[in-house]
């Protein structure tokens, strides 16, 4: 497991996320762990190296 810091998109805390790195190209849903909110993320791993990471708010 590859562990990815970023910057929520609802309250700006910095959190982490666990990304598995066999797996190329992901897209899912998960809750924010400071605010609860829906977040989706968009990440992509070559030779199990991260060449792309985009997390974003769902717009309700």
């Amino acid at each position: 497991m590859y562990e990815h810091f970023f910057q929520c998109p609802y309250c700006w805390e910095e959190i982490s996320v666990l990304l598995d790195p066999s797996i190329s190209h992901q897209t899912y849903i998960e809750d924010c762990e400071v605010c609860c909110r829906p977040i989706e993320f968009h990440v992509s791993f070559e030779n199990s190296e991260l060449v792309g990471f985009e997390a974003r708010d769902i717009e309700q």
